[in-house]
């Protein structure tokens, strides 16, 4: 008599905004290598995305999901959660990446402003987990939030954004209290990874790099590695914590 086929083992399933490009496509590549199966926000980048899931197909057919999605529109989030869970049939870890960032001058900010950096930065985060609890409490999942060192330390010029990030770092501690015992939430807080996309002068980047002990920029790939780390069993007893990934910059001075 034949035996029965043997079980395939079960694929975990990550949710990761933000994921076209920069950190977010790092961080996609990385748990994809270590066996995730992936749903994969984007708003804009829709080229970035499609090359991305191209080569990820290519790897391993049928293990990405593209989402595209502006996480200002409220009605979209639980969808992005329900859209994951209907395709793959579980949720295992959300990443909330995705992120807005730009000057707001005291005297020049707006409210549509105050409203953006908030939308990206606070609220998507918290009603994200909101609608993908009920599942990761299932799997006994975890949330990984991409803060800044500017939730902690005021960027001039950028109060709004940094407002915003440390709702999000409060938002962390609060969750992995309320998701408790069976959710792990925890932050990441990037040093100097990637300059702005609207560049930065040589003086200005020396500036920065001389405040960090080690002297260099980071790499994307060292925030996916942390991510990788917050949502693996070797981090089963860690929660409500916010790991810095910074060259040393908050020591630096």
């Amino acid at each position: 008599m034949d035996s029965p086929p043997a079980a395939q083992p079960v694929r975990k399933v990550a949710l990761v905004t933000g994921a076209a490009r920069r950190i977010g496509a790092a961080i996609a590549r990385r748990l994809h290598a270590d066996g995730h199966d992936l749903a994969l926000h984007y708003r804009h980048s829709q080229a970035d995305m499609q090359a991305l899931q191209a080569e990820l197909e290519a790897l391993r057919p049928g293990s990405t999901l593209a989402l595209q999605a502006d996480l200002a529109a409220f009605d979209r989030l639980p969808e992005l959660v329900a859209r994951t869970v209907g395709h793959f049939g579980r949720l295992d870890l959300l990443v909330n990446n995705a992120s807005s960032f730009y000057p707001t001058p005291i005297g020049q900010a707006t409210p549509a402003q105050w409203d953006d950096l908030f939308a990206s930065n606070a609220r998507a985060p918290f009603f994200l987990a909101q609608a993908a609890a009920p599942h990761l409490r299932a799997t006994r999942g975890a949330i990984v939030n991409l803060v800044d060192i500017h939730g902690d330390q005021p960027l001039a010029g950028h109060a709004l954004y940094g407002m915003a990030k440390a709702a999000l770092r409060m938002l962390t501690k609060g969750l992995a209290l309320d998701l408790a015992p069976e959710v792990r939430v925890n932050a990441i807080a990037p040093g100097a990874i990637l300059w702005p996309d609207s560049g930065k002068s040589t003086q200005a980047q020396a500036a920065l790099l001389a405040r960090v002990p080690l002297g260099r920029t980071g790499d994307p790939g060292d925030i996916a590695a942390a991510v990788a780390w917050l949502a693996s069993a070797d981090a089963g007893y860690v929660t409500g914590q916010v790991l810095r990934v910074d060259g040393g910059r908050a020591i630096g001075g």
